[in-house]
């Protein structure tokens, strides 16, 4: 039996899983120095297909969100199409050219994205024991996603929950353990490795997609990554870990006292990128027909400055 989890597990395990200060006082990328030239090459090695596969939701209006923490779905706006050219309003272009221009608004974290290192803190703090004043309305001044521009490639490894226990989606509230992503990662075949890119398939986004309803998703029940999972994440040198699910952890949360607690511990003390609203069933059936399950992945945020997270397209190359 595994004691009952609060606020004083997150800190006590916030300090035995912390990388501050590991890769210097000055280091803003975290686990993500896990991936050294090294890993890149050994993972540029690893396609044998040229199968290249998008892990990300389609940005539209049909997104899952629903108003939470005052995120809504992107509002796609043209700024100019052929109604402009069939009016006269670009007659001022000479030869008969004309264009179409478009803008989107949307909220960074609307959507298939990474959280940065400011995105979440307690008693003061983020990442690498910096000052949370840093964040303003103005941005982070440190720890925001624009310093990752470069990062995020490496080796990628897909655990298909699902597929391992045989049903199509786990259930709402089904706590991964970390005997779980052994025993995933043991029936797939594949190994997990210092610097790796993991990315967990729940079937959440499977079984919303599948009944046209997102009712739920976005901060309600929710399969997950446990808090347990914070030293496998640890002890395994994971660079970066991302699901099919709003979250990423178990909904309702294991803390009654603390909201997305292995937030708190894995991106504020150890320094792990996360990402959320992954879409992984073309990568998983990908995965399925040839029996590999680690491939080349690219999935580097928009060097928004000052972000605190930002949405992506990455790429699994197989």
């Amino acid at each position: 039996m595994r004691p009952p989890l609060d606020a004083n597990t997150v800190r006590k395990w916030g300090e035995l899983y912390s990388n501050w200060g590991r890769w210097g006082n000055e280091d803003e990328r975290g686990t993500l120095n896990f991936i050294t030239p090294g890993c890149v090459l050994k993972a540029c090695s690893l396609p044998r297909r040229g199968q290249v596969i998008s892990c990300a939701l389609p940005f539209d209006q049909d997104g899952p969100q629903s108003g939470v923490g005052g995120r809504h779905n992107p509002i796609h706006t043209m700024l100019a199409d052929a109604g402009d050219a069939l009016t006269g309003a670009q007659d001022h272009l000479p030869g008969g050219f004309r264009y179409a221009d478009d803008a989107i608004t949307m909220p960074l974290q609307c959507g298939t994205q990474w959280d940065a290192l400011s995105h979440v803190y307690y008693d003061g703090l983020m990442y690498n024991g910096r000052d949370i004043r840093l964040v303003t309305s103005s941005g982070a001044q440190a720890n925001s996603i624009d310093k990752l521009k470069h990062d995020v490639v490496g080796r990628g490894v897909l655990l298909d929950l699902p597929r391992v226990k045989q049903c199509r989606w786990l259930e709402d509230g089904t706590p991964i353990m970390p005997e779980d992503l052994d025993a995933c990662a043991e029936s797939l075949g594949v190994t997990i490795e210092s610097g790796d890119i993991l990315l967990v398939r729940t079937g959440m986004m499977t079984r919303c997609l599948e009944e046209q309803s997102w009712a739920g998703y976005c901060g309600g029940p929710a399969p997950g990554l446990s808090l347990y999972c914070a030293r496998w994440l640890f002890d395994r040198e994971i660079a970066a870990v991302a699901t099919d699910t709003w979250g990423l952890e178990v909904r309702p949360n294991e803390t009654p006292d603390c909201f997305q607690p292995l937030h708190m511990v894995s991106i504020r003390n150890t320094g792990m990128t996360f990402g959320e609203i992954f879409y992984l069933d073309d990568l998983a059936r990908a995965c399925a027909e040839d029996g590999n399950y680690a491939f080349l992945f690219a999935g580097a945020p928009l060097p928004i400055t000052k972000a605190v997270g930002s949405p992506l397209n990455p790429l699994a190359i197989k």
